[in-house]
């Protein structure tokens, strides 16, 4: 139960199970693991989507669909397609459950009535939700019970059942901007360098960028540069490890000075080589560069 290359069907994952069980949970981890993922699909639509997916993304994109099959006729047509693997990609069926009480907990807590309850009680309905269930529960290839799980927990259950090495890796964008264009709102970091001397002002280096050698080396070469590569770097190597075992996948460190023309690009490209050979995922975007 993995990604797979370029050469090999990628995985079909069906996320089913009881209401409140943690299925959203579920998919937005195997969407961060880099599955192609729909919601709420009825399962007479899975072979469709697959094959969607495989004109526009290649056999190799690994697909998740979450699926509810408390109808009949949805259950017998997912039954179907799973038996003879009109697919043709290896997959894996994951029922996701937890018990009465821990449900109707969870249930209560997001206010929503149990779509099977009728005019009963919440309870009535995941009763009759596990009576109608209980085949496809019985034919599950995964049966995880997150009864005792919070949803970190869950997030990590699912990135070792389903996620890689790589899938499962920090990414990390360091992103070059200019103040006077406002900062990234997505940032989770912020690094000003501002405080270091403006290549602007300095004629030969005013057209060329922090990408260029010669502003790169200006840069890197004030005082208080090293200084704060050396201090500022461990900072992040401590936050995004906290990231990953908060279920975290992603963090985005943004790195501003006046323009985002020139120092703020060095140190934006400085700061990702540095993270890269510590072994972080790292993609760099200098988003004003060009602008003025």
């Amino acid at each position: 139960m993995s990604l797979t290359d370029d050469a090999t069907p990628g995985e079909l994952v069906i996320v089913t199970g009881m209401t409140g069980a943690g299925r959203s949970t579920a998919a937005k981890e195997l969407e961060d693991l880099g599955y192609f993922v729909v919601d709420n699909l009825p399962p007479t639509l899975v072979r469709d989507v697959v094959r969607l997916v495989d004109d526009s993304r290649g056999i190799h994109q690994p697909i998740a669909v979450v699926v509810d099959v408390r109808s009949g006729s949805f259950f017998d047509s997912l039954q179907a397609n799973r038996h003879q693997q009109v697919t043709g990609r290896p997959t894996t069926l994951l029922f996701l459950e937890a018990t009465d009480d821990v449900l109707v907990r969870r249930q209560e807590a997001a206010r929503r009535p149990h779509p099977l309850q009728g005019g009963g009680r919440l309870l009535h309905g995941l009763r009759r939700e596990r009576d109608v269930m209980a085949d496809i529960r019985g034919d599950a290839d995964v049966l995880l019970d997150t009864s005792n799980f919070n949803v970190h927990q869950l997030q990590d259950r699912i990135a070792e059942l389903f996620g890689t090495a790589a899938s499962t890796r920090l990414k990390v964008t360091v992103i070059s901007f200019g103040f006077k264009y406002g900062i990234p709102v997505d940032a989770d970091w912020v690094a000003d360098m501002r405080f270091l001397p403006n290549p602007h002002w300095v004629p030969e280096l005013r057209p060329q960028n922090g990408r260029d050698p010669e502003v790169s080396a200006f840069v890197l070469s004030q005082p208080g540069a090293a200084q704060f590569l050396e201090q500022y770097l461990p900072v992040l190597s401590t936050v995004a490890e906290g990231y990953l075992r908060e279920g975290k996948r992603f963090m985005q460190v943004a790195v501003g000075c006046t323009g985002g023309k020139h120092r703020s690009v060095a140190t934006t490209e400085e700061i990702a080589a540095r993270l890269r050979s510590a072994g972080y995922d790292v993609s760099t975007a200098h988003r004003d560069l060009g602008r003025e």
